[in-house]
C-alpha cells in the first residue's frame, strides 16, 4: 500500500510541477480555449494513473492466461515438490508470503508478477527446468523472489504511470501551441488539423523517449534482483552459473507487459528491459554481499 500511495503522490506531484511551470512561463495564454491547462492536467493524471493501475491489477490473471501457466496446488512429482519447497524457503528468507508457483511450456525463461508482494506469482518454463541444474534453477527462483521482495512490479508501474502522464500532457499542450501558431488568431473555436497531427506525432516521439527511460530503470532493477538472488543463496556463484547457462540458450519470449520481470529480455540496447549477460555476470563477480 505504501508503494501505491507513492504512485499516487508522484503523479499528483508531476501534475503540480507541470501546472506551476506553465503558469510561470505564461503558457496558458497560448493554449486554445478548448485545451485548458487545468483540465488537461486532470485528464493526463487520470490516463496515466488508470491505465498503469489496471495493468498492474490484471497482471497475474493475464500472465496465467497468456502463458498457459499451470499452478502447482498439489505437487504431482518430486520435481514440482522441490520447486514449491524452494520458493517457500526463499520467500521466508526474503520476508514475503508464499507466492503462487507455476510452470508453463516454453523455451528457457521465468518471471514474477502480481499487484502486491504478498500475493505474487512466480513461474518457470519447462525449457528452463530441462536445461539447468537444480542449483541454477534455485538461483533463477531467487532472482524472481528478489523482484517480488523489492516491489519491482509496483515500482515499474509507478515509473510507467509517470511517463504516461508526461506523454499525454506534453503532447497535447505542445500540439495546442502549434495549432494556435498555425492559425495566427483566425477562428479558434476548436482544435484544428495542426493540433491533431502534431499530437499524434508527439505521442509517438515522447512514447519512444518514455520507453527508453522505463527500460533503463528496468535494467537497473535487474542488477538488484541478481544481487538479491546472491544474497538469498549466500553466494553469487549459482546466479553467475545460471546466467552463463542462459547466455548459451535461446530465450523464450514473454509478453511485453512481463518482459521487465523475466530472466531474459530484448536485445535492443536502449529499449532492452535487461542488461547484457556479460554485464550482469561482471556485477555479480564484484558482489561483496
Amino acid at each position: 500500500m505504501k508503494r501505491i500511495l507513492l504512485f499516487v503522490m508522484t503523479n499528483v506531484a508531476v501534475m503540480a510541477v507541470l501546472g506551476i511551470v506553465t503558469s510561470l512561463f505564461g503558457l496558458n495564454r497560448f493554449v486554445g480555449p478548448n485545451v485548458q491547462v487545468g483540465q488537461l492536467m486532470i485528464y493526463s493524471l487520470v490516463i496515466g494513473f488508470t491505465g498503469a493501475i489496471i495493468s498492474l491489477l490484471m497482471s497475474k490473471p493475464m500472465a496465467k492466461m497468456s502463458m498457459g501457466v499451470k499452478i502447482i496446488n498439489q505437487p504431482a512429482n518430486a520435481d514440482e515438490a522441490w520447486i514449491v519447497e524452494t520458493v517457500r524457503r526463499l520467500s521466508e528468507k526474503a520476508g514475503i508470503q508464499m507466492p503462487e508457483v507455476g510452470i508453463y511450456e516454453g523455451e528457457p525463461n521465468a518471471f514474477a508478477t502480481g499487484a502486491f508482494k504478498n500475493s505474487a506469482l512466480v513461474a518457470v518454463s519447462t525449457g528452463l527446468l530441462r536445461g539447468m541444474t537444480r542449483e541454477e534453477i534455485e538461483a533463477v527462483l531467487g532472482h524472481e523472489i528478489a523482484h517480488v521482495a523489492n516491489g519491482d512490479m509496483v515500482t515499474m508501474t509507478l515509473i510507467q504511470g509517470v511517463m504516461n502522464t508526461f506523454v499525454v500532457f506534453l503532447s497535447r499542450l505542445i500540439g495546442s501551441l502549434i495549432d494556435s501558431a498555425l492559425r495566427r488568431g483566425n477562428d479558434n473555436s476548436g482544435p484544428g488539423i495542426g493540433y491533431f497531427v502534431s499530437t499524434v506525432v508527439l505521442d509517438i516521439l515522447f512514447g519512444f523517449l518514455a520507453g527508453m527511460i522505463v527500460a533503463w530503470f528496468s535494467r537497473y532493477r535487474e542488477f538488484r534482483a541478481d544481487a538479491g538472488s546472491a544474497n538469498l543463496l549466500g553466494r553469487p556463484q549459482p546466479m553467475i552459473h545460471a546466467l552463463q547457462r542462459l547466455g548459451g540458450m535461446q530465450p523464450g519470449e514473454l509478453p511485453k507487459t512481463m518482459q521487465a520481470m523475466g530472466i531474459t529480455g530484448s536485445l535492443g540496447k536502449l529499449f532492452a528491459s535487461h542488461p547484457p549477460m556479460e554485464e550482469r555476470i561482471a556485477a555479480l563477480q564484484n558482489y561483496k554481499g
